[in-house]
């Protein structure tokens, strides 16, 4: 059966109200239940005895003082403080968190067998004898002091459909669920990434610990959606007594999960009439608003740098060099996406080679983040333009989830043509000179879907070799 439904809900037309049997005249209107033989007392109208749902201005109500008028619609009701027995004693703790429970599950039901027993368990709880308070099963009683007769109207019910067995069956649901419940939302432990589900968990437990069947709550959620893409909702706990377990995407950096629901109140409140012989009412119980909240944090996806180094004149992929992974300023570490340093063994930047292919890629790194690869060493055969003060190197931005493909190219040694001079003469000795800047080629980024490349100078070096004298 449904549960009442959050603040607002509606209830169904044609449902109607509870209470003793209506006297001539009355403008109460009966909605779902069942009329059983009368209870007779002294003075007691014909007619039998109604258990069952009234409606009273289109709001479906319960009546809580065997015997007295039945709502009229004609007559006006005020808030009340705490639901008392028919003797005007107070209710005994369970007894009030049961009926707040029931009233807050079923008071808009629309099976005849769970209204005649929400009205049987209400009687049998607030309209029992109390002779110290003069309300007695003594048939000669009036109508303000008989009690109601929980036993010979429970047998009145075998008549109808499965009515005894809603009794035993609401009356345990009420023993085991009453209030007062606590709400509690707990994020994931682990570390959030925004566009990544993950399961936070809802607990809904009562007085014993356990978990809340079938409770509806609503949801809110802050830099965060279901996975519905929904920032809001309505859910149910679990039917098997386990923790509701809600997938969470988060969209910002602080993702916040709110629930809200109704529960039943520690004690239902009253509903009190303008005519003192008209019944008290109750309605919902007066529940309690829960709210419960967590909140955690969410980076972005990390992303990935791959670089690739290639002979500047025939492309192909230059294995071993050794590069150094740094932030934007070329000397401190790169952050990982747990903002830890990249570093070696030695704490300072990392420093990786690339593989046979020319290519190193730097994984699970924080984004957004500038990076640069600056070359330690040359590999054997590019020796000879490598400046060490000023290493080539390249950077770029690594963004969320991405992978941002970078490329350095460099030029290999060249070999020297020995130029004759006539002997004797000034510079003798100089085969040659030469100064060579490397490039970067575009052609380097070939399957690595083009992002940013950025040049390095090499300057080349100056060769001499002694030319050989005639003989």
């Amino acid at each position: 059966m449904a549960w009442r439904r959050l603040a607002g809900a509606v209830l169904a037309a044609g449902l109607t109200l509870l209470a003793a049997p209506v006297t001539a005249g009355a403008q109460a209107q009966e909605g779902i239940g069942y009329e059983t033989d009368p209870q007779g007392y002294r003075g007691k109208p014909a007619g039998g005895d109604w258990l069952g749902s009234y409606l009273w201005r289109g709001r479906q109500v319960w009546c809580v003082q065997y015997s007295l008028l039945a709502p009229d619609s004609s007559v006006e009701y005020r808030e009340g403080d705490e639901l008392l027995t028919k003797g005007g004693a107070r209710l005994p703790d369970d007894v009030a968190g049961s009926i707040s429970y029931l009233l807050l599950r079923y008071s808009n039901t629309q099976s005849a067998d769970e209204s005649a027993a929400l009205a049987h368990l209400l009687h049998t709880w607030t309209a029992r004898e109390d002779p110290a308070r003069g309300i007695s099963l003594d048939p000669n009683s009036d109508f303000r002091h008989i009690a109601y007769n929980a036993d010979f109207h429970f047998q009145q019910l075998g008549r109808f459909g499965q009515a005894q067995q809603a009794v035993g069956r609401l009356e345990a649901e009420a023993a085991a669920n009453r209030g007062p419940w606590a709400a509690k939302v707990t994020a994931p432990e682990k570390e959030q990434v925004i566009g990544t589900p993950d399961t936070w968990v809802v607990d809904i437990t009562k007085t014993d610990g356990g978990q809340v069947a079938g409770a509806p709550l609503s949801v809110e959620l802050t830099d965060a959606t279901l996975e519905s893409g929904a920032a809001t909702g309505e859910l149910t706990t679990s039917a098997d007594g386990e923790s509701l377990a809600v997938k969470v995407v988060p969209t910002g950096p602080n993702p916040s999960f709110t629930v809200k629901l109704d529960s039943p109140a520690d004690r239902p409140k009253v509903q009190i009439p303008a005519d003192d012989n008209m019944q008290r009412i109750v309605t919902t119980g007066g529940e309690k608003k829960l709210t419960a909240n967590a909140s955690t944090t969410a980076k972005t996806p990390p992303g990935v740098v791959k670089v690739a180094k290639t002979d500047a004149e025939t492309g192909k992929a230059i294995a071993g060099v050794a590069l150094k992974v740094t932030s934007a300023d070329g000397s401190t570490p790169a952050k990982r996406q747990d903002d830890t340093g990249l570093t070696g063994p030695e704490g300072t930047p990392l420093v990786l080679q690339t593989a046979a292919d020319g290519t190193a890629t730097v994984p699970d790194l924080r984004t957004p983040q500038e990076v640069c690869l600056i070359e330690v060493a040359p590999a054997k055969g590019y020796e000879e333009f490598f400046d060490p003060n000023a290493p080539p190197k390249v950077c770029g931005t690594v963004e969320a989830g991405q992978t941002l493909a970078l490329a350095l190219t460099n030029k290999p040694d060249k070999p020297v043509v020995p130029i004759t001079i006539a002997a004797g003469s000034q510079g003798a000795g100089v085969v040659a000179k030469a100064a060579y800047t490397s490039e970067v080629s575009a052609g380097a980024l070939v399957g690595f879907g083009g992002v940013v490349l950025l040049g390095a100078a090499l300057v080349g070096l100056l060769v001499r070799r002694r030319a050989t004298s005639r003989s």
